[in-house]
């Protein structure tokens, strides 16, 4: 286990703290990385929180998160400790300014072997934790949650994690393989090609990835191609560049499904990014990944 970035706010109001660190190399690449944050400042948060790649695992020691994905009509999902499958569309998280958690990103082929459930059970929703792992998560989690630091918390998870993945079922090869291919190109892949590359038909690609991902190979691609526009949209890149490098039909395309996808629109996304929020600095929750925008300065729609 490595402790990478360590990041500290504090003043009259509160604290903020964030601690990231890289799992045991025996964990890698199928556990990305653990974030450890603590916020104790009574400011109520709202964040988009956009699709990505990865299936979280958040454990929670302090009081529920709400999560409200787009287009949902009912109250929001309020959760200690969840599981998130993959998504399509965005969510918006909030709690009341008290929160401590430990966020676990997983390659969902790993999450696939560790909560020993069909991925696509998890895909689209958020999930009380102990309702997909059972009494073991509760147990861990109470676990971590006594002890007095971030570095033995990642280290209590490196043991707990490695003694999981060596009695877990595996994972079909051909779909991480695919799953790599997938976002090495940016969604970028023919997926009739890239069944043929395997060995299968392009159903028995998509039956696989359901089981062992939880979205069907063209909708990874899609959140992967949402993925790095995201990026050069960031980096200032216009917009009609944008769509057109990421592989959209034209600049109307990329803006249809960025809101399908996000219930917001580019424009209104990136100057959400760049207005600051009192007390709070703007962090996306994986490095090289936008992840996040403040509501305080969005609007969105289903």
């Amino acid at each position: 286990m490595v402790v990478g970035v360590v990041r500290r706010l504090a003043d009259p109001d509160g604290a903020w703290e964030v601690v990231e660190a890289l799992p045991h190399r025996r964990l890698r690449p199928g556990v990305r990385s653990y974030r450890g944050t603590r916020l104790e400042n009574g400011l109520p948060r709202r964040r988009l929180e956009v699709p990505g790649a990865w299936v979280t695992v958040m454990l929670g020691f302090s009081e529920a998160v709400r999560l409200t994905p787009v287009g949902h009509t009912g109250p929001p999902i309020a959760l200690t400790s969840l599981v998130s499958g993959l998504q399509t569309r965005a969510a918006v998280g909030e709690h009341d300014g008290h929160l401590a958690t430990l966020e676990v990103a997983l390659a969902p082929w790993t999450a696939f072997r560790l909560l020993g459930v069909p991925m696509g059970e998890l895909a689209g929703r958020h999930l009380r934790l102990d309702d997909v792992a059972g009494a073991r998560a509760h147990l861990l989690g109470e676990a971590l949650r006594a002890l007095p630091s971030w570095r033995r918390r990642f280290a209590l998870l490196d043991a707990a994690l490695v003694a999981a993945l060596a009695g877990a079922r595996p994972h079909a090869p051909r779909v991480e393989w695919a799953w790599r291919r997938i976002a090495r190109n940016a969604g970028a892949v023919s997926i009739p090609r890239l069944a043929a590359e395997v060995g299968w038909s392009t159903r028995q690609l998509e039956k696989r990835f359901q089981e062992q991902i939880g979205l069907t190979p063209k909708a990874v691609a899609r959140v992967a191609r949402l993925g790095r526009a995201l990026r050069l949209l960031t980096d200032g890149y216009p917009p009609a560049h944008v769509a057109a490098v990421c592989g959209y039909y034209d600049q109307p395309h990329l803006n249809l499904d960025f809101r399908t996808m996000t219930g917001s629109n580019p424009r209104a996304f990136l100057a959400a990014r760049r207005s600051p929020v009192t007390g709070l600095p703007m962090a996306d929750r994986f490095a090289g990944q936008i992840t996040s925008a403040p509501m305080a300065h969005l609007a969105v729609s289903a």
